[in-house]
């Protein structure tokens, strides 16, 4: 069995996430769920604050093999964070003009920004060592 400790970091799971989030934020409209009761919970929001926390974690990850100094991997987070976040944004615009049935949603992008904030925080508590 292998430990959690021994894999490695890598950017194959980020590239993998980042495809995986980009064919979701592009499906047409027709092809979401459409019951009431998603809406009442807000299951957009939540899925959107998952993504976007996911696909930060996983890109910090792929750094812990790049940078080693505590400063210079919690500055590359931050930063990847915020290239997310544009990211997020680029996708709504992408979702209004390009994609039938979709709009531009200013909670989906504060949604991606709590995703993205949730992503950075868990990285540098997770990552950089005290």
């Amino acid at each position: 069995m292998i430990a959690l400790k021994k894999i490695q970091p890598s950017f194959f799971p980020a590239i993998c996430w980042f495809i995986i989030s980009t064919i979701l934020l592009t499906l047409p409209g027709s092809s979401l769920p459409k019951n009431d009761w998603l809406g009442k919970i807000w299951a957009d929001k939540w899925v959107h604050i998952a993504l976007f926390a996911i696909m930060v974690f996983l890109w910090c990850w792929a750094m812990l093999k790049k940078y080693s100094t505590n400063e210079r991997l919690k500055f590359i987070c931050i930063q990847i964070g915020i290239v997310v976040l544009a990211y997020g944004i680029a996708m709504e615009f992408v979702q209004k003009f390009f994609i039938s049935n979709r709009s531009f949603d200013v909670g989906d992008i504060l949604a991606d920004a709590a995703g993205c904030m949730a992503g950075v925080v868990y990285s540098i508590s997770r990552y950089i060592k005290k």
